[in-house]
């Protein structure tokens, strides 16, 4: 089946038609690293990350590209609040965003550009776009006029008479015209020298130019929040396009929020669950799980009982997996019979559901069908350990995809040290040695795992 995704700006699901045939290139918005990210914030990553994955599964050659906005307004309020310099921030929060993005297990992305690493090229830019006739000086800013382009607003369906402006000033020709470059405000630690003298990028700028570093001025794949769908991407696109003449990218994809008691999860709500804490308390199965089990358009709830599902789900996976190993042993090739057909049946359809728009509850559903197979199999009596073994194989190749193949490493569940430790903390918290207990968490992470401090007392889940 031939891959389709949902393209935001045609507003329906299209075949993926490459540039370069069998190969895709994949940019996908990252943070504003202003602040500690929360798990609502980590979803763009993990769709991403697994898209890839599956795309490397059946064949493809993906690169897949995620900036980190370093240089921002935001950055500055954090910085003056915490009162340290913005760089020592932004370099500070970097570090932890990539910290906490790996302990989900996918990997990292081909590149991470930085803002600040990526000058020259927004600075050649706007030079470009001014030269087209396209943006405009202004008393040491620099805008694009949205009057320039007359699509704009066809990626959000938004009118130009309904859209508000990100901010409103003289030095502007018309209210929606949109920052290139803003010359240095009082309380901002760091400039950058320019053509318009001392300044930085505005936000949508800077991932334009990434992106085109990156993968070229026509790119297959840009995804995102939808929360960025306008004015970012919608501004994204306006100036792109204006200064290549070419569609920026074939298709726009954008994931669904994070509901987190009703409302979406944001910093700005307060109704937040940081990643890392959520991480230490769920591990990533749990929270891989639960991003598996809604299609990537969708929005997410995240509240006590769909985690409770998503820990439900992963523990019947985790004891197929379990079962099947005591009963395959190591078995190196299947015979053929019933299982084993089920298997590649199953294999088929989680390909399949992910071709048709990466439908990841469809493909997980298809992974539970085969675990009937299996169990049914196994409780049976009959079942051939090499079918078993095929089986086996499968699933977990299938859950690699999903990030939840750590279900299988930890099938037969934690050493016998990390066990010891576990109930050696949970004493020293009983003494109210609290400094000792946080000493055997750490101990606990290094061996690779995580503890959770559950109702019915302590577990541990893989890091």
């Amino acid at each position: 089946m031939t891959l389709h995704l949902y393209d935001s700006l045609r507003r329906s699901v299209v075949p993926v038609e490459p540039l370069t045939p069998g190969q895709l290139g994949l940019y996908v918005c990252g943070p504003t690293v202003y602040g500690p990210i929360h798990v609502g914030n980590a979803r763009p990553f993990v769709v991403a990350m697994t898209l890839a994955r599956h795309l490397r599964r059946t064949g493809w050659q993906i690169k897949v590209v995620s900036n980190l906005t370093d240089i921002n307004d935001k950055i500055y309020t954090a910085a003056v609040a915490e009162g340290i310099e913005s760089e020592v921030l932004a370099a500070r929060e970097s570090a932890r965003y990539i910290a906490d993005t790996t302990r989900l297990g996918l990997g990292r992305p081909d590149l991470e550009p930085k803002v600040t690493d990526s000058l020259p090229e927004i600075i050649a830019m706007i030079e470009q776009l001014i030269a087209g006739g396209h943006a405009y000086a202004a008393d040491g800013d620099v805008y694009f006029s949205v009057a320039d382009f007359p699509s704009y607003g066809a990626l959000s369906g938004q009118k130009i008479d309904e859209m508000q402006p990100e901010e409103i000033t003289s030095k502007k020709s018309a209210p929606l015209d949109f920052a290139l470059w803003k010359a240095t405000k009082p309380g901002e630690d760091a400039a950058w020298e320019s053509p318009w003298g001392l300044g930085r990028p505005g936000w949508h700028i800077e991932c334009s130019a990434m992106a085109m570093t990156a993968l070229g001025e026509e790119i297959d794949i840009h995804g995102g929040g939808i929360d960025l769908k306008f004015p970012h991407h919608e501004n994204e696109r306006a100036q792109s396009e204006a200064l290549t003449g070419r569609a920026f990218s074939r298709i726009w994809l954008h994931n669904g929020m994070l509901r987190f008691g009703g409302d979406k999860m944001s910093k700005s709500l307060g109704n937040i669950d940081r990643l890392a804490d959520a991480l230490d308390r769920e591990g990533p199965e749990t929270l891989l799980s639960l991003f598996a089990r809604a299609q990537y358009r969708s929005s997410v709830d995240y509240s006590p009982d769909s985690l409770e599902d998503a820990r439900r789900s992963n523990d019947r996976l985790r004891e197929a997996l379990r079962r099947a190993a005591r009963t395959s042993g190591a078995v190196p090739a299947a015979s053929g019979g019933p299982l084993a057909e089920a298997a590649a049946e199953v294999d088929s359809r989680f390909r399949a559901a992910l071709d048709d728009d990466f439908a990841t509850p469809e493909a997980l559903a298809s992974l539970f069908d085969l675990v009937r197979h299996l169990n049914a199999a196994i409780d049976a009596g009959d079942a051939d350990p090499a079918d078993v073994a095929q089986a086996r194989s499968v699933l977990v190749e299938c859950l690699y995809v999903l990030g939840l193949d750590g279900l299988a490493a930890t099938s037969e569940g934690p050493p016998a040290e990390a066990l010891a430790l576990l109930q050696e903390r949970e004493n020293a918290r009983l003494e109210r040695n609290f400094e000792r207990a946080d000493t055997l968490r750490d101990d606990l992470l290094a061996l690779g795992w995580v503890v959770q401090d559950l109702p019915d007392g302590p577990e541990l889940a893989p890091a």
